[in-house]
Order: structure tokens, then sequence, then C-alpha cells
């Protein structure tokens, strides 16, 4: 994405955000939900989440003519980031009734779908979930074992198999499930096994789910295994085209983590706040704590992951509300910065508070058990890391395999020729100088910005020509994970460093009163990420070397 199209994304999110009434939600969570009871009872208590469907919590995102609130996505973030400051359980369990669970109804649904079961699952009477995972395919997707067959009569799919890990499994009246059916290839005409997505309600009969699972965190939400026993599913209730199950899937996984970073921006601000509290009041050897360089430097690092996360969270909602449909990379890069760098800064608190942030009273402990599954759901961060490289690369290895056919004919092929020397031409040209951003970057941001276009131009374009080029094998990519995940991890920083030159640019020029910080906090990390980067890349250079000898 363009440096341009992120700031002007940047100037509109903060406009969204105000909109929203928050004090209620704020409130609600504070003086009726009780975080360490939730933990201890392994559920959420009923008081909590009656009072959730009063706020209309359950459908933020379904429109107002179908009983939600209508929420835009920047909307739903900030809304989801207050859950996620006081209690992830909580979050979990709206997150998996509308981030995924009838998300698809939204994305995907027809009218007449929509109208039958949006409304109750607006108001909370029932509850969603998202039926994927089994116990032999979890990244795997595509490898399900779980049948729908269609009846000799046309009119219904018998359902059979089983689902694990389920969140919302043991309380969801409406499902999201994916199987495999026998569909028609229209090249060939022969029949294949392709996933279609269907909408199966506990109502239909032979749908049971087992006991809660026993978690190492989030203990609140509800995990479980769900079987399907000779379910008629009718045809209306197919979600999207029959054997169309696996773009549905990723589309919905691809709407929803954005509201994972959302979230955790969230719980790394309550995380903050509890470390800060703690130093301004702890004196050892005379001194509060926060005045010793040690703890001044954990907080300003914490600050600083926070500020990434929360720019990326929010960058991502606004380019989605102003109508981009090619987000899937950017929200995935979100999760996995989110996920690691709030575990960072959970680990990081607990340090601050010594002793006292390992006893179970002090609650950060709950915090870091209930993170540790967020590198892992929705697609586990190496997984996505894989992801968001192949993309990149799937895209140079195209051009590098036409510019290898052209030079074999160079005469029939003069105007792809000209146009990569052209484009080279263009990059030397912007490696010389960053006047091209000073039209949409604050001038006392001008060190940052040489310092990502250095990144961007230099390291990351010769950094991907290199491994497309020396690694042949890359063009077939599934050996060469080693690479892929360092260059995975540069695209990472490269995004950081967009995102929060947006963000630190629209508060300079707005003259906001945390301008200043942010000016520091953006320079910070763009100086962080250039040292890392460069190391990252020399690193890969030596290990390709070291294969020669």
């Amino acid at each position: 994405m363009l440096i341009k199209e992120l700031w002007t994304a940047g100037l509109c999110w903060w406009c969204h955000i105000m909109v929203i009434n928050v004090p209620r939600p704020s409130s609600h969570l504070q003086e009726v939900n009780d975080p360490m009871k939730n933990d201890a009872l392994e559920k959420v208590e009923d008081s909590t989440m009656e009072g959730l469907k009063e706020l209309g919590a359950f459908g933020l995102q379904v429109p107002t003519d179908l009983g939600g609130l209508g929420l835009t996505n920047t909307q739903y973030a900030r809304l989801v980031e207050i859950v996620g400051m006081y209690d992830l359980g909580v979050g979990i369990t709206l997150g998996a009734h509308q981030s995924i669970g009838f998300k698809g109804i939204l994305l995907f649904g027809t009218r007449a779908q929509k109208e039958k079961y949006l409304p109750k699952l607006a108001s909370g009477e029932d509850v969603a979930a998202f039926c994927l995972t089994e116990p032999a395919s979890g990244s795997d997707a595509a490898s399900i074992k779980t049948t729908a067959v269609l009846s000799p009569c046309g009119k219904y799919y018998t359902l059979n198999g089983g689902k694990i890990w389920i969140s919302n499994g043991g309380l969801a009246e409406i499902f999201t499930v994916f199987a495999k059916t026998s569909v028609k290839d229209e090249k060939t005409g022969e029949m294949k096994d392709k996933i279609t997505a269907f909408i199966v309600e506990r109502s239909f009969g032979g749908v049971t789910s087992g006991p809660p699972e026993k978690k190492m965190g989030i203990k609140a939400s509800n995990t479980a295994e769900v079987h399907f026993d000779n379910v008629r599913v009718p045809v209306e209730c197919v979600l999207g085209e029959v054997g169309g199950g696996f773009k549905v899937a990723m589309n919905i996984l691809n709407n929803g983590r954005f509201g994972m970073a959302a979230a955790l921006a969230g719980t790394m601000k309550g995380v903050i706040a509890k470390a800060v509290d703690h130093a301004v009041n702890r004196t050892q050897f005379g001194s509060k704590i926060h005045n010793y360089g040690v703890i001044q430097e954990k907080m300003a690092r914490m600050a600083m992951l926070h500020y990434v996360t929360e720019s990326m969270a929010y960058m991502v909602s606004g380019n989605m509300d102003s109508g981009a449909s090619d987000f899937q990379i950017e929200a995935a890069i979100s999760k996995i910065f989110a996920s690691e760098a709030s575990w960072s800064v959970t680990d990081e608190c607990i340090q601050i508070m010594g002793g006292m942030g390992f006893m179970k009273e002090a609650g950060a402990e709950r915090v870091m058990r209930d993170l540790r599954i967020f590198r892992i759901f929705e697609g586990t961060n190496d997984i996505l890391r894989l992801f968001v490289a192949l993309n990149g690369f799937q895209n140079a290895g195209n051009q590098l395999k036409n510019l290898q056919k052209a030079l074999k004919n160079p005469l029939g092929n003069a105007g792809l020729l000209t146009g990569e020397i052209g484009k080279r031409a263009r990059r030397s040209v912007q490696r010389s100088h960053v006047l091209f951003t000073k039209c949409l970057i604050c001038l006392s941001l001008q060190l940052a910005v040489y310092m990502c276009v250095l990144f961007a131009v230099i390291y990351f374009s010769r950094y991907r020509d290199f491994t497309v080029s020396s690694f042949q094998s890359l063009l077939f990519f599934p050996d060469e994970q080693f690479v892929l995940k360092r260059v995975a991890d540069s695209a990472i920083d490269l995004y950081a460093m967009v995102v929060v030159l947006s963000r630190a640019s629209r508060s300079l020029a707005q003259g906001l009163p945390s301008a200043q910080h942010e000016k520091l906090l953006c320079e910070t990390w763009c100086i962080e990420v250039r040292n890392v980067c460069l190391a990252r890349t020399l690193h890969t250079w030596m290990i390709y070397i070291c294969s020669f000898m």
C-alpha cells in the first residue's frame, strides 16, 4: 500500500473513533464484570452476559434494520479494544460469536439468511460458533474430514464429522460449519471433493457438544468439541457457493484479524497502566522505582510497542472503512505483531512488579495465560508469516519468470524489457532522495522518513530480488521457510514503520497535545527497525554464502 494511502486513512480513523459513546461498556466491564471470578469459575457470569446483551454488544456490526448497532470497522475496533483491556475471556466469547461465528452470514449470506438468523444473533438470544478445526487439520484447512452428502431428492445435505477446540462450541445455537462435498468440475466433468460452508442449527438434531475443555488461559470462554451425526442441513443453508467454502473461511478469518489487534492494544493499555501504577508507588533504595533507568527503558519500550500495535489496528480498520478490499496481508501483519508485542509487554509488566507480579491476585499472570493462545488461533503466527512472504514472492517470482523468458527472445519482448529497465531506473532515482514524501509527512519527521524509505527501497527491494533470484527453489516455496520467515519479518517491520509515520505525522500536522510524544515513539521505532533489519539482511547473506562453502 502507498504511503499516501496510509496517511490519508490515518487522517480519518480518529474521527470514526470519537463518534462512539464508550463510557457505558467501559463502566459495565469495570463495575459488573469480575475477570478473576470468571477465570476461577471458567465461565462468564450471567450478569455480565445479560448486561452485554442489553448494550447491544452481540451485534456490533449487524445492520440496524436487522437489530444490530451497525458500527463501522473502526467503531467495532474501538469497542473491542475496551473489552480487551478488561477481560480477554469476555472478548473471546464476543469475538467468536460475531468476529468469526456469524461473520460468514454478514459477508456471504443471502437476504433470506440474514433476515432469518441475524436478529436473534444480534440480540444475543442465539450464540454463534465457527467450526473449522479438526483433529487432523489445524492450519491445513483443506484436509478436513467432515462430509456433507447431498440427498437423492436434492433438498438437503447429510452432515457427518466432528470439530475440536470450538470457541462457544457448548453455548452456540448457530454454527458456521465447513465440510467436504462432491462438486462437478466444470472443465473436466469429474466429481471432486471441495469444501462447502453451511449454516447449521442445533435444532436440526444430531448436533452434540462435548464438555468444556480445560485450558491454560481464556478459561472464561467456552471451548468444546462439536459433533455432527447424520445432521440434515437444508440446501437453503449453504453459505456462499457449493464448493466455495475455502474462500468463505479465508474471508471470515481475514475480516476478523484486525479486531484481534485492537483487542490486544486494549490489553496492553491495561497492563501498562498496572506497571506504571506499581512503578510510581514502589520505593526501593530510597527512591521510587520509576526514577531508575532500567525501569524507564522497560516502560518506554512497552509504550512504543503499544503505539505501533494500536496504529496498525486502526490503520487496517480505517482502510476497510474506506472501501479497500485488499487488506488481508495488513490484517495478518497486525495479528502477528499484536500477539507478540502484547506478550512482551505483559512479561515486562510482571518484571517491573517483581514478586508481586508473579502473584495471582495481581492479575498479570491471568493476562499472561490468556495471551498465549493469540499466537496460535485464527492462523498461527508461523503460517501467517509464510502467507505474508509468499504473497510478495509470488508477484516477484512471476516477474522473474517473465524476464527469463524475455531474455531468451529480446527482440520479441522489447516492451517488457524496456519496462523493467525503466522500473529499475526509477528505483535508483528514489534511492538518491526522499523528496517524494515531503508533501505527505511533516518535515520534523524527515529523519524517520529517510530511514523508512532507505529500508523500503534499498534493503527490502534488494533483499527480495536477492532471495528470489538466488534461491531458485523459492519459486516453488515450500522448502525455504527459513528465508521466507525473515522476509516476512522485514515486511512486518516495514509496515509498522509506515503506519507509525502516518499517525505521528497526522498528530504533528493537527497540533495534538500528544504530537511530540508520538514523534519520539515513531523515531525510536524507526531507528530500532533499521538496525534489526540490517542485521537480519546481513545474516541471510551470510547463510547464502556459507551454503557454497
